[in-house]
């Protein structure tokens, strides 16, 4: 199964792309995948990162299935 991974901002110059695609078991969480990226590309560590799934934020237990598109960015705080 594969999940279309979303970068912007600081996480897409971290990772040194804006997409990929990124093979997962079936019924995997949220945060599983969040987890493997992390270690994939461990430039992101040094991020507050947030991601959402399908365009919508999503608790670390929301599971991914096959086709499914999680964006990862970074916070940010304005006003």
């Amino acid at each position: 199964m594969k999940v279309n991974v979303l970068f912007f901002g600081a996480t897409a110059d971290a990772v040194g792309k804006r997409r990929l695609d990124f093979a997962i078991d079936e019924d995997t969480p949220a945060q599983s995948v969040f987890e493997r990226l992390i270690a994939e590309y461990p430039k992101l560590q040094g991020h507050k990162l947030l991601f959402s799934v399908n365009q919508e934020y999503a608790p670390g237990e929301t599971v991914v299935r096959d086709g499914d598109e999680l964006a990862i960015f970074s916070a940010v705080s304005g006003g």
